[in-house]
């Protein structure tokens, strides 16, 4: 009744070069700061201080990220305060992003508040994929009617 279908085992022995992995559980008292970095699943109610990197993560409304996601898969019902990369993100009803969310497909629900902006890429974990940002050392000349009169005008 709760068991996976063969297909799913198949796609996820697939993903994992062979063998069926345990989701790596970070429970609601777990608070871990530093860059956590798996080749599985992240199931996380705790918080995270710091990068996560994984294929798929899934974290409930407790759980919290100060730092960027990286992930196949990424089902949000918490707290991130940083950048989402990821092929498919979901951000539930409960989810609260402050950061940019690079994705290929990405679902919101009625209720998740976005602070930040979100973009459609064809492979939003290469960190290529992304717009440069705009340079500061560079200055870009003021339009003329912004310019101050001067005198031998």
């Amino acid at each position: 009744m709760f068991a996976k279908s063969k297909d799913d085992i198949k796609a996820q022995t697939a993903r994992t070069g062979g063998s069926v992995t345990t989701p790596s559980i970070i429970g609601a008292d777990v608070e871990i700061e530093g860059h956590v970095k798996t080749a599985g699943e992240v199931q996380l109610d705790g918080s995270i201080i710091g990068d996560l990197t994984c294929s798929s993560l899934v974290m409930g409304e407790t759980g919290s990220i100060s730092g960027m996601i990286s992930a196949e898969t990424a089902t949000i019902r918490g707290q991130v305060s940083g950048d989402i990369r990821a092929k498919t993100v979901r951000l539930e009803k409960s989810a609260r992003v402050e950061g940019d969310v690079y994705h290929a497909s990405l679902t919101v629900e009625a209720g998740a508040k976005l602070t930040g902006t979100y973009t459609n890429l064809d492979n939003p974990l290469s960190q290529t994929g992304a717009l440069p940002a705009p340079s500061r050392d560079t200055e870009t000349p003021a339009p003329d009617f912004l310019k101050a009169p001067t005198a031998a005008e």
